[in-house]
């Protein structure tokens, strides 16, 4: 038994190593919302075990997904996770426009703890039915939800099923889901367990319901303009789960649109044609001679700096009136005014510094508690001019003042 069980465990392990390596196809309907999980369980056979046992479901794996030979997937394809402990999911609404083309979407696993990768594969074939899209789409935004919790099969049948049961159609089916903040909405504060909130549209195949139009009267439209919540009658079927802004549903009747064609050029497929290798120009070139140009650029400039020059010289040498003209055109009073000033200041300068007066107070030696007598702060050649000047050193340089006012 034992033998068998183990032979058994080997089956398994190898069909799941032969899964998880091949291409892994799947067949959406154009019209038709398509949701596709990135299980993180799937991917952890490539990684190594974790080194404690039971704890290999704590491995942060991220996924990076795009179009086989671009950086990015294509644009009705979408993808969130939201945390490295979560699984992926890639989700979109494929149109007419894809249906035939085989989309191969690269899936690489990153292990956060090993830093180990693993590729895969996602083929995606579109295929078109007559049934899709269907006539009458109904698109609602859902405030206390965000777009991973609405992408759960089980969240999106209970939504489904409260449509219907406001509908009643033969068919219902989702169309496409799309964040708010795709839709410029802002990201919400982490606080009261605030949603992002998300658009889902639904399709059905009959006439909208009188409950759904209900929002359309005029009393209903006067309280979204004043920011409140209209009186809807079928609203308390959604409450329990899904609380609906019913002034942001829209009602769209495809059979009604008008189709608008444009006459763009075709876009082609993003690679320039090959129109041949490199073509240098030829050596028998002409030569350019520079001389011309260059003494242009150099003269020029000389020229200007050379004025200028020699301006500035004739004004600074050639100008000056000298120290001889300055007293030719001085008067003879002011002159000895202005020499009887400075030999006054000299004389008083000389005789500050040989005056024969005492101390300052603040310079005179004082006595220690132990008796000695501590020498003056300042020396004998100190230089006393920059001293304050006492009260009988001021009454001598007023007297000296004076009289050599009264000879002048």
């Amino acid at each position: 038994v034992s033998g068998a069980s183990a032979f058994v465990g080997l089956i398994t392990v190898v069909t799941i190593l032969s899964t998880l390596h091949a291409d892994r196809n799947v067949y959406p309907s154009a019209g038709v919302l398509f949701v596709h999980v990135l299980e993180r369980e799937h991917f952890k056979g490539e990684f190594p075990p974790y080194p404690k046992p039971g704890d290999s479901s704590n491995d942060p794996i991220t996924f990076n997904t795009n179009l086989m030979g671009y950086p990015d997937r294509p644009g009705w394809l979408r993808y969130i996770q939201r945390t490295s402990h979560s699984d992926g999911v890639l989700y979109g609404s494929p149109t007419a426009e894809h249906v035939g083309k085989a989309t191969i979407i690269e899936i690489i696993a990153y292990n956060r703890r090993t830093f180990e990768t693993a590729r895969h594969n996602l083929v995606i074939n579109i295929m078109s039915t007559e049934e899709y899209p269907l006539p009458y789409q109904a698109e609602f935004y859902i405030k206390n939800m965000n777009v991973e919790e609405m992408l759960a099969s089980e969240v999106l049948g209970d939504f489904l099923g409260a449509v219907k049961n406001v509908w009643q159609p033969e068919r219902l089916n989702a169309v496409n889901i799309t964040s708010a903040l795709d839709r410029g909405g802002r990201v919400p504060l982490p606080i009261n367990n605030l949603k992002e909130g998300v658009y889902v549209m639904v399709g059905a195949d009959v006439q909208f319901s009188s409950c759904l139009r209900e929002v359309e009267n005029s009393q209903n439209q006067l309280r979204c303009s004043q920011e409140m919540e209209p009186v809807i009658s079928c609203d308390k079927k959604f409450r329990a789960q899904f609380d609906i802004d019913w002034c942001k549903i829209n009602l769209v009747d495809i059979t009604k649109m008008i189709m608008i064609h444009s006459n763009r050029p075709d876009p082609g497929t993003g690679v320039l044609p090959d129109i041949g290798g490199y073509n240098p120009p030829p050596e028998s070139l002409k030569s350019r001679d520079f001389f011309a140009d260059f003494l242009i650029t150099l003269a020029v400039p000389s020229a200007v700096a050379m004025v200028l020059f020699s301006v500035l010289g004739y004004s600074m040498c050639c100008r000056r009136e000298g120290v001889d003209k300055r007293n030719m055109q001085t008067p003879d009073i002011q002159l000895v005014h202005h020499s009887s000033i400075q030999k006054s200041t000299k004389e008083l300068r000389s005789m500050s510094k040989n005056r024969e007066i005492s101390w300052p107070l603040s310079t005179l030696p004082v006595f220690s508690q132990s008796g000695e007598v501590v020498p003056p702060l300042h020396p004998d050649n100190y230089e006393t001019t920059s001293m304050p000047l006492m009260q009988t050193q001021t009454k001598w340089v007023l007297l000296i003042v004076s009289s050599k006012n009264a000879f002048l």
